[in-house]
């Protein structure tokens, strides 16, 4: 499988000039050809292939009033028109939504394959520039001289702090002991980010939230400098750097609450959640997207392909909530308020939030054992052999 290590960079001035000077090119290279290639379909109605971009970008050279071009290294522009060719695949495909422009403003990357660096002894030597950049790197149990980037992706965020993100291809990461069958159902939430099948609740630690009055008043301070001007600039960094506060606390949350779920349990079951749907509640958009539940199924299944686990994802139309996970019951009607209830069949008093994960962890069993697509990839409206059941659950467990 591959993996990627992202470290930091702290590149001298001259490498700065040369690594702003292609990010600037790169951006121009792919609004340019982003244009060209919309007003040709609006136009023609056909779309553009990756060798029609690349002998546009030819051109675009051969001008004559774009000869800075040829100034920094040919292969992140290359790689520009590459990521913009697969942005329009997935659209095309309904997977994503259209390309659109790049600030100047925002993220600034380039991405280089292995005709445009070296990689010697754990140090990174980039085309256009002579000596090495300096990195940290941040895995003592992995020697950086063994390993062979496939691409190497040079990025600077808002907040001016400069990265490398090394792609390689990386084995199976050895079996950590666990029970055998050590099984865990997850239901995520707001209040509670995620309740186990277990009883554990892990507790949300609302990072935006926290830090949204600081947030607030450095925005109010970046609106009223003029734009355009120096104390504009240093107002937006400081509204960057917040922002990045935020968002390196709330991932450290994710990858550690993912690692320890991974590493402690063979089976993980979870719901398939619409969070793009839940995000147009207006209520709730600002909350739901501070939880960061798309960024921890991703890393649940990075993380247990790396160590061999298994992660079954469920139909996010089954009814765990309104199930009794003792007897089967199904509720008619469960509303949001109810935390605590009582089931009518066999009298068992419930919890919400665990019997819902309790009923998640069964499904996934089921799932699991019929063979059925556990990891669906894609629209998650079709059924699953979970949502194609019809007989009621006994004895705790989904019969199938």
């Amino acid at each position: 499988m591959r993996t990627a290590y992202k470290v930091r960079v702290y590149p001298t001035p001259e490498q700065v000039a040369v690594l702003n000077r292609t990010f600037g090119c790169v951006r121009l290279v792919w609004n340019t050809v982003l244009a060209w290639r919309q007003t040709r379909y609006r136009a023609e109605g056909v779309k553009t292939s990756y060798a029609q971009s690349d002998r546009y970008l030819t051109e675009l050279k051969r001008g004559g009033d774009r000869d800075f071009l040829y100034e920094v290294s040919s292969v992140p522009l290359q790689q520009a028109l590459r990521h913009q060719h697969t942005a329009f695949v997935n659209f095309f495909a309904g997977r994503a939504r259209p390309p659109r422009f790049k600030s100047r403003h925002g993220r600034q990357s380039a991405s280089y394959t292995r005709s445009a660096f070296r990689w010697r002894d754990g140090r990174l030597f980039l085309a256009k520039v002579d000596d090495p950049i300096e990195l940290v790197w941040s895995w003592p149990e992995v020697d950086p001289a063994t390993i062979n980037p496939a691409t190497v992706t040079v990025s600077r965020d808002s907040d001016g702090r400069w990265y490398a993100s090394l792609a390689v291809e990386a084995e199976t990461e050895p079996q950590v002991d666990t029970d055998p069958g050590s099984a865990v159902g997850v239901d995520l939430g707001v209040k509670d980010f995620a309740v186990t099948s277990d009883g554990e609740r892990i507790a949300n630690p609302r990072h935006l939230e926290r830090k949204a009055r600081n947030l607030a008043r450095y925005q109010r301070r970046m609106a009223r400098k003029q734009r355009g001007s120096n104390n504009r600039a240093k107002a937006r960094a400081k509204v960057a750097r917040a922002h990045t506060k935020v968002r390196d606390a709330r991932a450290d949350f994710l990858h550690r609450t993912s690692t320890r779920l991974v590493r402690d349990h063979d089976l993980i079951v979870i719901e398939d959640l619409n969070v793009r749907g839940m995000v147009r509640n207006r209520s709730l958009a600002r909350v739901i997207s501070d939880c960061g539940w798309g960024e921890f199924r991703r890393q649940l299944e990075y993380k247990t392909r790396r160590y061999g686990r298994r992660l079954v994802v469920i139909d996010r139309w089954f009814p765990s909530s309104k199930t009794c996970s003792a007897c089967g019951h199904l509720l008619a009607m469960l509303s949001l308020s109810t935390r605590h209830w009582t089931c009518p069949g066999c009298g068992t008093r419930h919890d919400r939030d665990v019997n819902a994960a309790k009923n998640i962890l069964a499904a996934g069993r089921a799932v699991s054992a019929c063979g059925a697509d556990v990891s669906p990839q894609g629209s998650s409206l079709r059924r699953s052999a979970v949502k194609q059941e019809t007989q009621p659950a006994r004895d705790g467990l989904l019969r199938h």
